[in-house]
């Protein structure tokens, strides 16, 4: 498990129990990458015996992300699934990630649509749909969730995501939109999404809709960076 996390002094607690309660069960190791918190985060984590990656100052998610990936492939995981720290996903749902990846799959996005109970606000919404047709027309692929936090990825994608993975503010969409145009084998699976379990997000939801639109107009632009082309079975 990769879990970057931000500020997340308030919520990476409760989310760390409750990825411990299934840990051994599920075959479990977590890793936390704290993005530079100016909070306890990392405090937190090392209370309940989880190693912190620490990055000096904040650089982002998708650097957190890179770290975390990293980290995984130089203690030799064949597979990582990442994982928010503020407790909206749900830890008995990542066997349904690591089902796909079992059979198969390089990239599994998890579907925060697919179940109907996830609600967003409208200006969110449209930002959001104009993301899906951007992905859409970059990969001829049809995806109802392109910014999930919540995925599966497998090696080979693995080592290139570790060297290559964007570190942009459109980091999880381009990604996404990386690993199809390279060839890998993507998917999505339906899963839940809960309400955050303390502190606040850290980007603010009336600049949300202006940050959806900005990661679509720089996803374009962008859209001729590759990873390393996957294996041909």
């Amino acid at each position: 498990m990769v879990m970057p996390a931000f500020r997340e002094e308030a919520a990476i607690g409760s989310t760390l129990d409750a990825l411990l309660a299934v840990r051994d069960r599920l075959g479990l190791d977590i890793v936390v990458v704290d993005d530079g918190s100016d909070d306890a985060t990392g405090r937190v984590a090392r209370e309940r015996g989880v190693p912190v990656v620490r990055l000096p100052v904040n650089l982002g998610i998708g650097a957190a992300l890179r770290a975390g990936f990293r980290y995984a492939v130089e203690h030799g995981y064949r597979r990582v699934v990442q994982f928010d720290a503020d407790g909206q996903h749900r830890p008995d749902e990542i066997a349904a990630l690591l089902a796909v990846l079992d059979e198969g799959a390089h990239l599994v996005v998890g579907d925060r649509f697919a179940a109907g109970d996830y609600r967003v606000g409208y200006a969110r919404r449209v930002a959001m749909a104009g993301l899906r047709l951007g992905v859409g027309l970059l990969t001829r692929r049809r995806f109802r969730d392109t910014s999930s936090g919540f995925r599966g990825i497998a090696e080979p994608l693995l080592s290139a995501f570790a060297a290559h993975y964007p570190t942009e503010y459109m980091d999880s969409v381009e990604a996404l939109v990386a690993a199809c145009r390279a060839g890998y084998d993507v998917r999505e699976v339906p899963v839940h999404m809960d309400e955050r379990a303390a502190g606040a997000a850290s980007t603010q939801r009336m600049r949300l809709a202006y940050h959806y639109l900005r990661v679509l107009v720089a996803l374009v632009g962008s859209s001729r960076r590759s990873l390393p082309p996957a294996p041909t079975t």
